[in-house]
């Protein structure tokens, strides 16, 4: 049986930790869609987007996405975004199952708030503008994230008791609909 599950939702949803865990429980390979892009072009998301800007960074995700959508037995971790360029989302509808983790707004701020440094685009953000970016992110993308064929509760990511529940809930989840 062939596998492949993407991992779709807003920065810090926890795409990369519950990722990691359930692809490796489930004995699958596990790529981070900016990770792989990274390895592949050798160069940073974030020189990247300085060289080919929003629209040029957006192709090569794409072209990415459809080469990692030819594997089999994988957990993919999209980028934030890339459900919301091209046809992306119907390409990951069409190619395995999608799971929007659904991460609530305070959840959000919190690991957002720890991880700024590593974010070039929230780095130098005050709390203030950052719960706003938040919140503009989440509006302008949920109609993109809402196409996902299962939603994810993402909250509870921050222990190893924690992360092993939500595998268990996910495998849960997935093994349910295919009976279905």
């Amino acid at each position: 049986m062939m596998e492949r599950v993407y991992l779709i939702g807003y920065m810090g949803s926890g795409k990369t930790t519950l990722g990691k865990a359930f692809a490796q429980a489930m004995h699958l390979q596990f790529i981070d869609l900016d990770w792989y892009i990274e390895e592949r072009m050798h160069k940073t998301i974030k020189d990247l987007f300085a060289e080919r800007g929003e629209d040029g960074f957006r192709e090569v995700e794409r072209n990415m996405l459809h080469e990692v959508g030819e594997f089999e037995n994988v957990v993919i971790a999209a980028g934030g975004g890339t459900p919301c360029f091209f046809d992306n989302m119907e390409y990951m509808n069409r190619t395995g199952e999608t799971v929007f983790l659904n991460a609530s707004f305070e959840a959000l701020f919190r690991r957002l708030k720890v991880a700024k440094a590593k974010r070039p685009l929230l780095a130098d953000k005050t709390d203030e503008e950052l719960a706003e970016v938040i919140r503009n992110g989440l509006a302008s993308r949920m109609g993109f994230y809402g196409k996902a064929k299962h939603w994810f509760p993402s909250d509870y990511l921050e222990s190893r008791e924690q992360i092993s529940g939500s595998v268990e809930q996910l495998k849960t989840l997935l093994e349910t609909d295919k009976r279905s």
